[in-house]
C-alpha cells in the first residue's frame, strides 16, 4: 500500500473512533457507559436520552463508515483501500482509543461502510433490518440478520473478496452482539423503545 493510503485507512480508523453517543450523552450529563447496555451507540442512547438524539448518533455513525469509504474513493485509492477504510471505521467505533478501546456495536458504521461499498448490499442490509425490528422490535435481531443478508447480497454481487469482507464485518457485528443473542435465547431480551 501506498503511504497515502496507509493514512488514509488510519484517518478512517480515527473518524470511525468518534464516539458521537458517548459525547452527545455527556453534554446531557450523562455517562453512557454506565447505563442501559453501556455501549456507545444509538440504540442505548435511544433508550437513555430519547429518539431525538438516537437519531442524530444514528446518522453520525452512518456517515462515520460511508465517509471512509468515499474519502478512498475520492482519492482513487482503488476497491480494496476502499474496504480497508470500511473495515477500519468499524474497528474504531467498536474500540474507541477515546473510551479506552471500547464503543459500540458497529451496526450503523457497517451499514454506512457496506452501502458506500455495495449499495445493493446496502439495501438488503436496510430492508431486512427495518422488516425484522417492525415484526420483533428486537433491535439485535434486526442488526444481524441485516448483516447476514448483507453478506450474502456482497457475495452475489460483488468480488468474491469483498464478500468475504463483508461477511467478516457480519461476524464481527454478530460478536458484538453475543450477549444479545443469550438474552434473545433466554427471552428477556429488551425490545425497540423500551427503556434502560
Amino acid at each position: 500500500m501506498t503511504l497515502s493510503a496507509v493514512l488514509t485507512v488510519l484517518c478512517s480508523y480515527l473518524f470511525g473512533a468518534i464516539p458521537a453517543a458517548a459525547w452527545l450523552a455527556r453534554t446531557r450529563g450523562v455517562d453512557i457507559r454506565t447505563v442501559g447496555s453501556g455501549n456507545s451507540g444509538a440504540t442505548n442512547i435511544q433508550r437513555s436520552l430519547g429518539n431525538g438524539p438516537a437519531l442524530v448518533v444514528a446518522a453520525f455513525d452512518i456517515l462515520k463508515g460511508a465517509l471512509a469509504v468515499l474519502a478512498a474513493y475520492q482519492l482513487d485509492l482503488g476497491l480494496a483501500v476502499m474496504a480497508a477504510c470500511g473495515v477500519a471505521a468499524v474497528l474504531g467505533h467498536n474500540f474507541s482509543p477515546f473510551l479506552r478501546f471500547r464503543g459500540g456495536k458497529g451496526v450503523a458504521t457497517t451499514f454506512g461502510a457496506v452501502a458506500a461499498l455495495l449499495p445493493v448490499a446496502g439495501v438488503a442490509f436496510a430492508l431486512l433490518f427495518i422488516a425484522t425490528v417492525w415484526l420483533t422490535r428486537f433491535v439485535s435481531a434486526g442488526s444481524i440478520l441485516a448483516s447476514i443478508a448483507a453478506a450474502f447480497t456482497a457475495f452475489l454481487v460483488g468480488p468474491e473478496w469483498l464478500g468475504a469482507v463483508v461477511t467478516a464485518l457480519a461476524a464481527l457485528l454478530t460478536w458484538q452482539h453475543r450477549d444479545n443473542v443469550g438474552r434473545l435465547t433466554a427471552g428477556n431480551e429488551r425490545r425497540f423503545g423500551q427503556k434502560a
